[in-house]
């Protein structure tokens, strides 16, 4: 067996309700002052009291940061820094989607030390010691509560991102109960992202790909193919949320440890420039970025197929990877989601730019199991429009 590094958060709770023991955790693990990183739609929803009340009955003083936005700027993850050190807090709670997440981690990385933003940007270019963390999602999709990761919108339109293990929170928190009231077409666009990671991270070409990335990316692809639809259409179903939220981590983990690729590569222009949710970008290109791939690793592709779909077992091995992405394609289209770019307002004369933008995700095209070029990369986007 090749040698291996497998990092993951230090703590996973997953139990409906455990938002209600919050307060007590902080008390536990931070201290007395922390800052709750979040979003205004998760405020004016109501989610966010249940975290506050709990912190209050507890004794904790916090201070709140809410203009996290979707595909959020340096700008943004400045000006949290600058309140929380205003603060004086003893620790960060990310409390929302991927976005807040990732502004949390930068908050809890950066207060402390004399590193500035565009020091650590890359892989492992931080020397910082974090403040205590704790991540709480509200999607079922990012899996940012396990992973090392944080993406930041630079400029106008390009992602770059922080890669080291100093951003692995301490505490992953996770009650379904918060995803209740997510709408559908987020419920479903931020499962298939979580779906991507495990099949990615499964075929990653990455010299750290391992055994334990692998058996829970599989895992990770039982529970959402199992529990996507119901959780779409049912939203209140807690055993369908339940398993969705546990499989988007379990999803994170793998992927945190065996990393992404192409899909990702060519998801990140389209939510850059365009502003599609980076859910949606990926399914849009997912079909396209494993036909691209299936050469050469179709047996990989042939053993997630009765993961996510079980009745796959029944169609011939020689035909089962293009069924598996003929159907991935069409629970994409059952779900709601668009499925070409001109639907999510990308012109044909565009295309050249993303394929441009695509090629400089070099951290992700590195793991692709073919080999991307930009000429195959505008074919995929001309396939998808």
């Amino acid at each position: 067996m090749k040698a291996f590094t497998f990092n993951t958060t230090k703590s996973v709770i997953c139990e409906p309700g455990s938002i209600k023991r919050l307060g007590a955790i902080v008390h536990e693990h931070i201290g007395k002052k922390v800052m709750l990183v979040t979003d205004l739609g998760l405020i004016k929803a109501g989610l966010l009291s249940s975290a506050t009340d709990s912190l209050s009955e507890a004794g904790v003083d916090y201070c709140v940061f809410s203009d996290v936005v979707a595909d959020p700027s340096s700008s943004i993850v400045e000006a949290a820094i600058v309140q929380a050190k205003t603060a004086n807090i003893d620790g960060v709670i990310g409390f929302g989607g991927g976005s807040s997440m990732d502004v949390a981690k930068l908050v809890a990385l950066l207060i402390g030390g004399e590193e500035n933003l565009e020091d650590v940007y890359g892989v492992d270019q931080s020397k910082a010691k974090r403040l205590p963390l704790i991540q709480i999602p509200t999607t079922a999709g990012t899996g940012s509560e396990v992973t090392p990761i944080s993406i930041i919108t630079v400029g106008e339109s390009e992602k770059k991102g922080v890669v080291t293990h100093q951003l692995l929170p301490d505490i992953a928190l996770l009650d379904a109960e918060l995803t209740l009231g997510l709408p559908a077409l987020i419920t479903a666009a931020t499962g298939i992202d979580a779906m991507v990671h495990a099949i990615e991270s499964y075929t990653s070409a990455s010299a750290n790909n391992n055994p334990v990335s692998r058996a829970i990316a599989r895992e990770a692809l039982r529970l959402l193919g199992a529990n996507i639809e119901t959780a779409v259409k049912d939203g209140t179903n807690i055993q369908a949320r339940s398993n969705m939220l546990l499989g988007a981590m379990l999803a994170g983990q793998a992927f945190a440890n065996s990393p992404v690729a192409g899909v990702h590569a060519l998801a990140y222009p389209i939510g850059g420039i365009f502003h599609v949710p980076h859910g949606l970008s990926n399914a849009l290109v997912l079909p396209q970025v494993m036909r691209f791939n299936a050469s050469v690793c179709g047996d990989e592709y042939a053993t997630l197929a009765l993961d996510v779909f079980p009745r796959l077992v029944s169609v011939p091995e020689a035909n089962r990877v293009d069924e598996f992405i003929n159907c991935l394609q069409a629970l994409s289209l059952d779900l709601g989601l668009e499925q070409t770019l001109r639907e999510v307002g990308i012109s044909e004369s565009d295309l050249p730019t993303l394929a441009s933008e695509a090629m400089k995700q070099i951290r992700l095209l590195v793991n692709n199991p073919k080999e991307l070029a930009e000429e195959d990369i505008l074919a995929i986007y001309r396939a998808v429009f």
